[in-house]
């Protein structure tokens, strides 16, 4: 999963290696794909009043801002822990996280919605130069992660992006959830 970019066409390419220019498409679909998420995030939240980002359908569902602070709190202690000890460990368990427990527990809806954000841009940003810095025989690295398994490196990375996906498909149904309450 080394670094990709169109050539030319990314400001990102002067810090890459030869070796990271010329990474397999798929991996560089992969990285684009999660450096896009904060970006995806900002403008799914942005414009939204309080009320709005505070607002949950039902108690089983996150609001958009807790959407936002779990998707911080599950990059910096999951993902980073996650890849610091793929990258450092032989095949280290890597525990769970209830993120519905954290939502709780740190009142997420209480929180400030762009220090939420910022702290979930600086943490992908952080976790990514390391992906980007990952040769093959790094991203084949393993841990055992509590319910699921072996898990390498690489496949962490695309398990970071289902999750993603997870979480923007939510913000969107909100939106439309709160589009039509204003109606």
């Amino acid at each position: 999963m080394a670094q990709r970019t169109n050539r030319g066409s990314s400001h990102l390419e002067q810090f890459m290696s030869r070796e990271e220019r010329q990474a397999e498409p798929e991996d560089l679909a992969l990285l684009n794909a999660l450096q896009e998420t904060p970006t995806t995030l900002a403008t799914l939240i942005d414009a939204l009043p309080d009320s709005e980002l505070r607002w949950k359908n039902s108690d089983g569902e996150f609001s958009a801002l807790e959407n936002v602070c779990h998707l911080r709190d599950i990059e910096t202690e999951g993902y980073t822990t996650r890849i610091d000890r793929i990258l450092a460990e032989t095949n280290p368990f890597l525990g769970d996280i209830d993120g519905g427990r954290l939502a709780f527990e740190r009142r997420y809806n209480d929180q400030d919605p762009k220090l939420a954000l910022r702290a979930f841009v600086v943490a992908r940003m952080k976790n990514l130069e390391k992906l980007r810095a990952a040769d093959t025989k790094k991203l084949e690295r393993e841990g055992t992660l509590e319910g699921t398994g072996l898990v390498t490196l690489g496949r962490l990375a695309e398990m970071m992006l289902e999750h993603d996906q997870g979480h923007i498909e939510e913000l969107r149904v909100l939106r439309r959830k709160l589009k039509r309450s204003d109606s």
